[in-house]
Order: C-alpha cells, then sequence, then structure tokens
C-alpha cells in the first residue's frame, strides 16, 4: 500500500478535504488566473527606503467555497488595516500590493514588476494552499512570509516547514496574532536596504520572532494519572481492530496500517445504512444531543435528526464488519451528493462512546487515533488542524469535531455547543469546551518511516474566534517553539492530540514496535 494514495491530513493539494470537488478545488482552479491587482500605492514615495512587493494569497475577495476561515469571508477589511498597519508603523518603505491566488499569477505580478527597484517581498497567507510564498522566494530577494490566523495557517504551516527544510534563507516568517509582531519583523528589511545581503534575513527575521515571543508560563499541570496498556495487550487489541475507509465509491482490502487492518468501503454502502436507520430512534438522539448541549445555533432539528442518523448508520457498519474505528470523506461525499448528512456529530458521539470517528478520510490519523487510544485505556484523540501563535506562545488544535469525554467513555463529560461545520456554514458540527490546566500529548504516527511525531502541549484556553474550524484548544507547547514548525511538510497539517502524559507509554511501544519517536518539539 502506498500511503500516500489514501491519506488525507491536508498536507498537499490532491488529497485534501478542501480539495473535494471533481473540477477541483477554488485555490486549485484559481491557481492559473489571473493576479488581481490592488489599485492604491501605500508609503513613504521618493523618501522610500525601498518598494516592497505585497502579495496577498487568497482565492478571491470574497471567498467562494468552503475553505478556511469560511465561505462568504470577506478579505478586504482584512487587507485594509495591513496595509494601513504598514504605511503608518513602517512608513520608511513604498508598498505596491496585489492580489494573487497562485503561482501563475504571482510570476505576471513580477514580470510586471521589471525594471522598478524592488527591495523585497511580503506574502501573506490569506487561505491555506495557494502557493505564492514559493515563486516570490524563488526571486532570491528578502521575503517576508506571514501567516493570517485562521485562515491560511495551514498552507503556512507546511510551505514554512519547506522554506526551512531547503534552508531558504531568504524566507523570514511570522506567526503571530499580535499586530506589534509583524511590524517587528517588515523593519528587518531595513538592514537589506542598508546591504545586508538577501541570504541573511531569514535569520534577522527569526532573531526578532524568538526575542518576541511569549514567555514561558507556568507549565505545571493538574493531576491525571494515565494507566496505559500493557504491550502484549495492545497487541492483541490492535490485532482484532479494524478500520473501515469510506473514500469513494470502491471497495478493497488495503491490508495492514500500523498492523491495523483497513478496508475500503463504497459511499453506496454508507448511504444505504444512513437511509435503513430508524428516523424515530435518529429523533430520540437529536432531542438528546438539543438537551445537552450548551446551546444549539444555526442548525434546525432536521439537520439533526440527519445527523442521528448518520451516527447509527456508522454503528451498524462497524458492528457489520467487525470494526472500531470509522473514517470518512466527508466532504468528498456531501458535495458529491454520495452522502447527505455530515458525520461530525455522529464522531462526536462514537468516540464518546471509546470507538473511533475520524474526519476527512485520513487513515494515518485514524490509526493514531485508534492505536493511541487504545494504548491510552481509551482516551479518546482529537484530529485538528493546528495553527500556531508565537504572541501567545500558543499552539491551537481546531477541527469541527472532538469529544466531550477526554479523560476516557466512563470520565467526566465537558460542555459543548452544537453549531454549523464552519468552513460552508452547513449540516451539524461541534464545539467542545475541553478543560484547561491538564497535560496534553499530541501525535502523528508514520508507518512507512516506522516514526511516531510527537509533542506535549498544556492545555489553557479555548478560542471561540468565529473563523475556521469550531473547537479550538488552546495549549502552551513543553519544548522548543522554533522546532514546532519544522514537521508540517513531511507529516502535513493533521495531528491528534490526547489528555494526558503518554510520552513514556509512546516510547515503551516504539521501542516493543521497532519504531523511532521524533520529539516535534
Amino acid at each position: 500500500m502506498v500511503e500516500k494514495q489514501i491519506l488525507s491530513g491536508c498536507a498537499c493539494c490532491g488529497i485534501s478535504r478542501r480539495h473535494f470537488l471533481a473540477a477541483g478545488c477554488a485555490a486549485c482552479a484559481g491557481a492559473a488566473g489571473l493576479a488581481l491587482p490592488v489599485r492604491r500605492v501605500y508609503g513613504a514615495g521618493n523618501n522610500s527606503k525601498g518598494t516592497l512587493r505585497v502579495l496577498f494569497a487568497l482565492h478571491a475577495e470574497t471567498q467562494p467555497g468552503p475553505d478556511w476561515p469560511n465561505v462568504g469571508f470577506e478579505f478586504r477589511p482584512v487587507m485594509d488595516r495591513l496595509m494601513t498597519q504598514l504605511e503608518k508603523e513602517c512608513g520608511e518603505f513604498q508598498y505596491l500590493p496585489a492580489m494573487v491566488n497562485g503561482a501563475e499569477a504571482t510570476q505576471a505580478v513580477i514580470d510586471e514588476d521589471k525594471g522598478k527597484d524592488i527591495l523585497g517581498y511580503l506574502v501573506f497567507q490569506l487561505n491555506c494552499w495557494n502557493p505564492v510564498a514559493q515563486t516570490a522566494a524563488a526571486q532570491g530577494k528578502p521575503v517576508l512570509y506571514v501567516d493570517f490566523k485562521y485562515g491560511g495557517s495551514g498552507g503556512f504551516l507546511v510551505y514554512t516547514a519547506h522554506f526551512l527544510r531547503t534552508q531558504s534563507g531568504n524566507v523570514g516568517f511570522v506567526a503571530s496574532s499580535d499586530p506589534a509582531d509583524l511590524t517587528a519583523a517588515v523593519r528587518c528589511f531595513n538592514a537589506v536596504a542598508e546591504g545586508a545581503p538577501a541570504s541573511g534575513f531569514a535569520g534577522l527575521v527569526a532573531r526578532c520572532r524568538q526575542e518576541r515571543t511569549a514567555a514561558r508560563s507556568d507549565t505545571a499541570c493538574l493531576n491525571d494519572p494515565v494507566k496505559a496498556l500493557p504491550i502484549a495487550e495492545w497487541k492483541e487489541r490492535i490485532a482484532g481492530s479494524k478500520i473501515l475507509l469510506y473514500q469513494d465509491q470502491e471497495s478493497a482490502d488495503l491490508g495492514t496500517y500500523m498492523g491495523i487492518p483497513l478496508m475500503k468501503r463504497p459511499f453506496a454502502e454508507l448511504n444505504a445504512a444512513w437511509e435503513k436507520a430508524d428516523r424515530e430512534e435518529s429523533a430520540h438522539l437529536a432531542e438528546k444531543w438539543v438537551r445537552e448541549a450548551k446551546a444549539v445555533e444555526g442548525v434546525p432539528m432536521e439537520v439533526l435528526k440527519q445527523s442521528a442518523a448518520m451516527y447509527l448508520a456508522n454503528k451498524a457498519l462497524l458492528k457489520e464488519h467487525g470494526a472500531n474505528a470509522i473514517t470518512i470523506n466527508c466532504l468528498g461525499g456531501f458535495y458529491g451528493g454520495h452522502i447527505h448528512a455530515y458525520p461530525c456529530l455522529g464522531f462526536h458521539e462514537l468516540c464518546n462512546e471509546g470507538l473511533v470517528g475520524a474526519c476527512e478520510g485520513d487513515v494515518r490519523s485514524t490509526a493514531t487515533m485508534t492505536a493511541f487510544g487504545i494504548l491510552s485505556g481509551g482516551r479518546p484523540g482529537m484530529i485538528s488542524d493546528p495553527v500556531i501563535d508565537t504572541s501567545k506562545r500558543q499552539i491551537i488544535y481546531a477541527h469541527c469535531v472532538a469529544s466531550k469525554r477526554v479523560f476516557g467513555p466512563q470520565g467526566s463529560d465537558n460542555p459543548f455547543t452544537i453549531l454549523t461545520h464552519s468552513e460552508d456554514r452547513q449540516g451539524a458540527a461541534v464545539r467542545s469546551l475541553l478543560p484547561s490546566g491538564y497535560l496534553t500529548t499530541t501525535l502523528e504516527v508514520n508507518p512507512d518511516e516506522k516514526e511516531i511525531l510527537m509533542h506535549q502541549a498544556k492545555a489553557v484556553d479555548n478560542d471561540p474566534d468565529d473563523r475556521a474550524c469550531r473547537t479550538k484548544l488552546c495549549a502552551e507547547p513543553l519544548g522548543d517553539m522554533e522546532k514546532l514548525f519544522t514537521q508540517w511538510d513531511r507529516y502535513g497539517w493533521h495531528r491528534v492530540t490526547f489528555y494526558g502524559d503518554l510520552r513514556e507509554a509512546v516510547h515503551e511501544l516504539a521501542d516493543a514496535i521497532g519504531y523511532q519517536v521524533l520529539e516535534e518539539a
């Protein structure tokens, strides 16, 4: 089995849930489009120390489809705010802004700039997967690459890790929600204007970023003992596990993944099970969700009933195939008309029960949830699209599915809210308000390399920001914050987070099965 043929996890174009339409996603379709110039020129004019070309990487000024931050998002106020800040705080430069949606559009702007004395490039990643920074970096001039939090964060992390891996000394980066951190980084262009080489620009920005990264807080965590399963028993449980993958209309026996049997089944089977689900039982479950939720916002009861029927379908298929884990190419199935309800609430319920409901047809993360859920004695893993914010010294684990029983099926419940799925504002999804003060262990397996990627962090908050995915667990990483930027190009965007200190158990398991543990931070 070739892993990348079935792996999701938002790592690159072609396998992400954000690239699900037969004709291609908005980012891919737009990559060959024309640049959209922003007509005003900002800055110091004849007194300028130099001209910076500003490239806003996005699908369109008004977001046309589901992606981070969300459909219908208006980027004009964001761009205006950023340009106003640059002109006010770093007025020694002149700025030429343009909106671009991919490599071809970026190259068109660069070609138009021939004959102009461009000092360097400012690239704002506003949507996730528009490949703009790469084309700018190839020019050899200094590039400041900036994440728009909860907008471009996936592409930003994956592309930044690649720049770090290829030692692109002309590319510095900013991942901060504090506008002052952007201002400080832009001022690094002054050194280049005064004769410093572009090849040293990344180092200048890195020193600035590290000086401004928030100081460590108290990392002492609340008591939360984890009783890990003995390795021999873990092996028995893994051998008796099975993952169901619903990715398209094909079925196949895909062998094993990290020793877990993997069976691919067609959407038609899933949809048939959904159609057969008892509607009265579905209504009772939907009413239970309404009673238990802290609030239900923007989701009609009929949608909740359809979501409950999807949960019942999942349970029936797990029983039929003798499986304990299921993962669905959710948006591909929904937008393709193959399934008719989102599985988010059903996955939430499965994870509460000690089973595995995993997003996006992501086999790697599903295997991670299965393997370490068993190892931890039944604790549910949370797949997420992480975001890094150096101004708060935080990594934020964001997704529209999360359990309400992070300490296992017999553990206490935390509050949750039912909302629409964030990116398209349809269906039903979960904002789980996860407990703070506890140590978490975040993992991702790579059977091809026999690696387990790991970092740990202290849960500190939940972010209610309306952009991007609904559940957002904020945590302070233990270890090296800078190192946390380095593995996204190799492992993709997804990570799986468990409550509890699993470090010793992970190392013991790795030794027993011949894997290596790669410390991500």
